[in-house]
């Protein structure tokens, strides 16, 4: 038992690695998703010409119609839908609609030249796409403990931090788009799309919707090609890790808390309940929580978690406490320790056989 959870634990700090770099409950395998493009008519994991021969049977009576067939998002399916379909596979659409991480369906006029990321998961990814497009990034991610080390993310100017953009500051720079977090995608939206600004939801930090949330991104961008290499080379990667937990028996039980918010964690669609599936664990909190949601003391006293571990990315304070740069371990291991003797944590299994981490 002691050799299983230490397993799990070793690999709950290389996948929470991966998060931090943007490598982000298996619930279903990435193949199973489909990529939320409309012109996606057979709604698989690409368009290509078998979605424009799926279209052209549909307008035909000789398919069912899919949600993500009409492609020109007009309502109808009709030769213009084929024809828009042709533009996509081409790379020539004057315009994408798509479906966000917030499940909000926005038309993006194309091409996008221009673009300003707010989510600190987003920076990686745009970085491996297209650096050359980004014209403003958060404060967030320029700190040392952010992502200070993306090549040339220094020079870009500023617009406010991950919590607090600089709104004006946006609409003097005039990005095409803005990429936003799952959860603030609406706000952010109400104050710039009334000047002329898209907002696209993208979340990078659920490990099994990495590869689409990237097709989506590389499709805007006019980058597929860079996106397939990059996913090529992550899985190579993830897979083994994937291989050699999937069979772990009985898993591990799982608490993690989010270093900056007291009795805060992540279910269903967060991207602590992917390390912890990934890993071979068990999140304790399920889907009782969805993407973030508090639970109490007591709670966690009767779960008797096994393993406690606290994500503790940039900007979740109290004071950094991981992080490339940082050459000394001392403010994680007070943070540790003072979390260690919280009631509610103290009494716990993971605790007392000093099974608890910060990553």
């Amino acid at each position: 038992m002691k050799t299983k959870t230490l397993t799990v634990v070793e690999i709950v700090i290389v996948l929470c690695s991966m998060l931090v770099v943007a490598m982000p409950a298996i619930a279903a395998e990435e193949d199973d998703y489909v990529l939320g493009i409309y012109g996606n008519a057979n709604e698989d994991d690409t368009i290509d010409m078998r979605d424009l021969t799926y279209v052209k049977l549909i307008f035909f009576g000789k398919k069912p119609e899919t949600e993500l067939a009409d492609a020109k998002y007009d309502g109808k399916i009709n030769p213009l839908d084929f024809i828009q379909i042709k533009l996509i596979i081409v790379g020539k659409e004057n315009e994408l609609t798509v479906v966000d991480a917030a499940d909000r369906i926005v038309t993006v006029s194309m091409p996008v030249e221009r673009i300003v990321p707010q989510p600190t998961s987003s920076y990686e990814p745009t970085w491996v796409l297209a650096p050359g497009k980004v014209v403003g990034v958060t404060a967030t991610a320029q700190k040392e403990d952010g992502y200070s080390w993306l090549p040339g993310i220094l020079d870009k100017p500023p617009v406010g931090t991950y919590k607090e953009l600089d709104y004006e500051k946006i609409m003097e720079i005039e990005p095409d788009i803005v990429i936003a977090s799952k959860r603030a995608a609406e706000e952010i939206a109400e104050k710039l799309e009334p000047a002329g600004i898209t907002v696209i939801a993208l979340q990078f930090v659920e490990l099994e919707k990495f590869n689409p949330q990237l097709k989506i991104l590389a499709k805007i961008l006019g980058k597929e090609e860079k996106a397939e290499e990059f996913i090529s080379w992550r899985q190579n990667h993830l897979d083994p890790v994937k291989e050699k937990t999937e069979g772990i028996e009985p898993k591990v039980r799982v608490y993690a808390e989010y270093s900056d918010t007291l009795w805060g964690t992540g279910g269903k669609g967060s991207g602590i309940q992917s390390v912890i599936t990934v890993a071979g664990g068990y999140n304790i909190v399920g889907d009782a929580v969805g993407y973030f949601g508090y639970v109490d003391p007591e709670w966690v006293i009767l779960e008797n978690p096994e393993v406690i571990f606290f994500p503790a990315w940039t900007e979740f304070g109290p004071t950094a406490l991981t992080g490339y740069f940082m050459d000394s371990s001392e403010n994680a291991e007070q943070f540790i320790e003072e979390a260690c003797n919280r009631t509610g944590l103290k009494e716990t299994d993971a605790v007392k056989k000093w099974q608890s981490l910060c990553n």
